[in-house]
């Protein structure tokens, strides 16, 4: 089994910066495909930023220039960090995991097998 903590969410004002982190806990291969997804209310969740083991990366047109995805292997912790936040960015931010060696970009969220529990991000105007 694998377990996804995701921390760093919260409350900023319109251009400020946030960094989220997800912690991957269990048996984790190190080249599994990860990503940020996110979902606001009365919306279906969408890809923020996707990474592939052999660390290539892919992100949704919204948030190209503003946010980058990371991989850390020896921690096992996925980081997304965000600039010049919009209100439109406003969103429960997910943590996800396709457990296999993996080396393809996927960006469905059925594409992953375990998730986090979410943490939230708002952005005032």
């Amino acid at each position: 089994q694998v377990q996804l903590v995701e921390s760093g969410g919260g409350s900023v004002q319109a251009g400020g910066s946030l960094r989220l982190s997800c912690a991957a806990s269990g048996y984790i291969v190190i080249s599994a495909c990860m990503g940020w997804f996110r979902q606001a209310p009365g919306k279906e969740r969408e890809k923020v930023a996707v990474i592939e083991g052999g660390g290539s990366t892919n992100y949704a047109d919204s948030v190209k220039g503003r946010f980058t995805v990371s991989k850390d292997n020896a921690k096992n912790t996925l980081y997304l960090q965000m600039n010049s936040l919009k209100p439109e960015d406003t969103a429960m931010y997910y943590c996800a995991a396709r457990n296999a060696y993996c080396f393809a970009l996927f960006y469905r969220p059925y594409d992953y097998n375990y998730w986090g529990q979410g943490t939230q991000v708002t952005v005032s105007s």
